[in-house]
């Protein structure tokens, strides 16, 4: 069972609800785990993207990110200065150094698993694994602010002092969203903004908090294929993500990693 809030936000009162994020997001959590040992320099993107397609397959969901908006791949792979929503290409080979943030989002019985976490090829910068580092902090930091009652101000108002701190800046132009039966839905979680803002947080809300953090400046811009969001000042830009369930006391992630890898590295 399920209702819409005065703020259009989807509660849900039934623990199969629950049960059925939990299935979605252990699948998406899965891939990531999978993929991680294939991500080393000189493998392609669309390589990436292929391996993780046939990973699904063979789970028996679906992706939800194929045929999206006419989106042509089964993940986003976005490298470097890329914020988001990076194409898998046959051409674009990994260099060794660069990060990478590879996103899955899979269909499970009618119910969605959205999950991305960052990747090394081969070894960093100091800096470009201080920025996941931290972008991986900002997440679980936004994560414990969840409770019953409190704001979804208060997520973005905790994930900004943390960039900050460290003067980093946070995409201002997307944002966490609500899912479950529907892939983008109600709320609009911000990864910026004040505590004791925006709706409440109740109980049976199912959402993502997925914080996009940039070495240099916030602004972005969309490439000529209509997906791709990069920096503008073309610094290096990192982002996780989570699928989480409000429960009583807190929140319930549901694409936690089966075998602990939720930040790099992965491989040693």
């Amino acid at each position: 069972m399920s209702n819409r809030n005065k703020d259009g936000i989807v509660i849900h009162t039934d623990k199969k609800d629950f049960e059925g994020m939990r299935k979605a997001g252990q699948i998406a959590a899965e891939c990531l785990d999978f993929i991680a040992p294939y991500v080393k320099p000189g493998v392609t993107t669309e390589y990436l993207d292929d391996l993780c397609a046939g990973f699904i397959k063979e789970k028996g969901v679906v992706s939800a990110c194929i045929g999206y908006h006419g989106y042509p791949k089964y993940t986003c792979i976005s490298i470097n200065h890329e914020i988001c929503h990076g194409i898998p290409s046959p051409e674009r080979k990994l260099l060794d150094g660069e990060i990478l943030n590879i996103d899955v989002t899979v269909i499970a019985d009618g119910w969605h698993g959205d999950t991305s976490r960052m990747y090394y090829a081969g070894k960093p910068s100091v800096k470009a694994k201080r920025l996941c580092d931290v972008t991986y902090e900002c997440l679980m930091r936004g994560i414990e602010a969840v409770k019953p009652g409190a704001y979804f101000g208060d997520i973005g108002a905790v994930i900004e002092e943390i960039a900050h701190h460290y003067g980093y800046s946070v995409v201002d132009m997307f944002c966490g969203h609500g899912l479950g039966k529907v892939f983008h839905d109600e709320p609009n979680v911000m990864h910026c903004g004040k505590k004791g803002t925006g709706p409440r947080i109740e109980e049976g809300m199912f959402f993502t908090i997925e914080p996009m953090i940039n070495f240099g400046k916030k602004e972005a811009t969309i490439l000529a294929n209509e997906w791709t969001a990069v920096t503008k000042d073309r610094s290096l830009s990192a982002q996780f993500e989570h699928s989480l369930g409000v429960t009583s006391t807190g929140a319930e992630i549901f694409t936690l990693s089966p075998k602990g890898m939720d930040k790099p590295p992965y491989n040693e």
